[in-house]
């Protein structure tokens, strides 16, 4: 299994590609189309599998270390939009700014959980 830093790596890394995905896409004719419905189910299984195993090793994490400077509140929430992003990449269907909001508020929160996981990395040696 892998770490929760690993795990991270990984998200930001797909985020970065969603990002691609979205700004390079066009808007689809029809969003209740079966075929791209099934694109999308296909291409995003993984990542919605991801984003569940992420979440709870970062819920386990913020359980198990007093000063995480990242509370589950933010993880439930990070959680949630990170399943916006990978719908609204594939359906193009908000805002490039509300996109962008997701999309930073993420990142963000993926970052505190390094710098915490770091912070305590030091206190421990």
């Amino acid at each position: 299994m892998k770490s929760l830093e690993e795990t991270i790596m990984e998200v930001k890394k797909n985020l970065d590609q969603l990002k691609d995905l979205f700004l390079q896409s066009e808007k689809p004719p029809d969003r209740k189309d079966r075929e791209l419905f099934e694109k999308v189910k296909r291409e995003s299984k993984p990542l919605f599998e991801l984003n569940e195993q992420w979440a709870d090793l970062a819920e386990q994490y913020t359980y198990k270390v007093e000063n995480s400077i990242v509370y589950p509140l933010q993880i439930k929430n990070t959680k949630e939009n990170f399943e916006l992003v990978i719908l609204h990449s594939y359906y193009i269907d908000v805002p490039k700014k509300r996109y962008m909001e997701l999309y930073n508020s993420i990142h963000y929160v993926l970052d505190q959980l390094l710098d915490s996981i770091e912070m305590n990395k030091k206190a421990g040696s």
